[in-house]
C-alpha cells in the first residue's frame, strides 16, 4: 500500500525454499509445502459476472490532486473492466501487456470479492501508471472522495517494458481490503499490516488466472518472509495463509472471510467501528475456513493466555460465525 512497496512484497529472507519443508521455531512439525501449485478445494464463492457495474465515462485526461501527486494524466487504453492512465513520461512501447493483464486481475477479483460500487459510481479499475517518479504504489477506492470515487492503482516509477505483474496487482489487494462487501476500513489491518493479506490475495489470483509460473515464483519468495509480528520469527504466509488456503477453501477463503466480517462485525454506518484483536480474527478465520484454526494459530504465532480469552470471548460473541 505505501509508496515505498516496490514490488509488492514485503520483508524478510530472500531464500529459495521450493520443495522443501521449512523449519520452524516450535516443537511441534511444520506443514509439509510440497506443492505449490496445489488446486483450490472448492470453487470460487460467486459466479462470474459480465460487468464491473456502475456507470460512467473514463475521462480522456485527469489531473492528478492527491498525495504528492500533481501529474496530467492520459487515457491510453480503456475496456468494460479498466481505464489506464500514463504520466506523459511513460514509454508506450512494450506495455500491450498492461491492459489484458489487469482486465484479467478485475475480472477476478471482482468475481470472487464481489462488485467496488454502489450501482452508480464506475466499478471499473483505473489503473495509474508513472515513470521516473514515485517509488512504489498507492490504492483508492469507490468510497473515497480523494480519487474522484474510482477504484484506483496508482505506482511507479517504471519503466514498464517488461512485464511488472506483480507491483502491478498488489495494490488491487488493498482495493479488496478497504471496500469488500460496500463497507470502507479493513478492521484486519492493525494485525496483519501492510503486505500480508496482499501475499495469499496474489498468490490466489495467479493460480485462479492460470498464470501458475508466476504463482510458483510469488510462492518461493512469500514462503521465506518473516515477521516480527505478532512475535519474533512470524511465517504469514508459510505457516498461516498457505496451509489454511491449500486445505481449507482455496478461492472461497478470504472471500468468505470479509465477508463473515461484514456480516457480523459492529459498524458505524459504512465503517467498521473497531479493530480486530488477535482472537476475533482467529475466530473469524476459522469461519472462513470451516474448521476451528486454534492449532494453526499456535503453531504459527504461539497462543498466550490473552488470546485464548479473546477467542472465547469472540465466540460467545459472534455465534453466527460458525465452524
Amino acid at each position: 500500500m505505501a509508496e515505498t512497496a516496490s514490488d509488492g512484497g514485503g520483508s524478510g529472507d530472500a531464500r529459495d525454499v521450493l520443495g522443501e519443508s521449512p523449519e520452524a521455531d516450535s516443537g511441534t512439525s511444520p506443514p509439509v509445502f510440497d506443492d505449490p501449485l496445489g488446486t483450490p478445494t472448492t470453487g470460487p464463492i460467486l459466479a462470474a459476472v459480465g460487468s464491473p457495474g456502475g456507470s460512467g465515462t473514463p475521462p480522456e485526461t485527469w489531473k492528478e490532486h492527491w498525495k504528492e501527486h500533481t501529474q496530467d494524466l492520459q487515457l491510453v487504453a480503456n475496456n468494460d473492466w479498466v481505464a489506464m492512465y500514463f504520466d506523459k513520461d511513460v514509454d508506450r512501447q512494450g506495455t500491450e501487456w498492461m491492459l489484458p493483464f489487469m482486465t484479467e486481475v478485475w475480472k477476478y477479483t471482482v468475481a470472487h470479492y464481489g462488485q467496488f460500487t454502489d450501482g452508480q459510481r464506475d466499478g471499473r479499475l483505473y489503473a495509474i501508471f508513472h515513470q521516473g517518479k514515485y517509488s512504489g504504489g498507492h490504492p483508492s477506492t469507490y468510497l473515497e472522495q480523494s480519487h474522484d470515487y474510482r477504484n484506483v492503482s496508482d505506482i511507479g516509477p517504471g519503466p514498464w517494458q517488461q512485464v511488472a505483474y506483480d507491483i502491478a496487482s498488489h495494490e488491487v489487494s488493498h482495493i479488496v481490503e478497504y471496500a469488500t462487501r460496500g463497507i470502507f476500513g479493513t478492521p484486519t489491518a492493525t494485525l496483519w499490516r501492510d503486505s500480508k493479506f496482499a501475499e495469499i490475495f496474489q498468490y490466489d489470483l495467479y493460480m485462479g488466472i492460470g498464470k501458475t509460473a508466476e504463482a510458483a515464483k510469488l510462492w518461493r519468495r512469500f514462503l521465506a518472509i518473516k515477521d516480527s509480528y505478532p512475535r519474533a520469527d512470524s511465517y504469514w504466509f508459510r505457516d498461516w495463509f498457505y496451509p489454511i488456503w491449500r486445505d481449507h477453501g482455496g478461492a472461497e477463503l478470504m472471500p468468505r472471510y470479509f465477508q463473515l466480517i461484514a456480516e457480523n462485525y459492529p459498524k458505524r454506518g459504512l465503517e467498521y467501528a473497531r479493530s480486530l484483536n488477535f482472537g476475533e480474527f482467529v475466530h473469524f478465520m476459522s469461519g472462513a475456513a470451516k474448521t476451528n484454526l486454534k492449532a494453526q494459530a499456535t503453531f504459527a504465532f504461539d497462543w498466550p493466555e490473552e488470546r485464548e480469552v479473546e477467542f472465547k470471548k469472540a465466540q460467545a460473541e459472534f455465534p453466527n460465525v460458525k465452524y
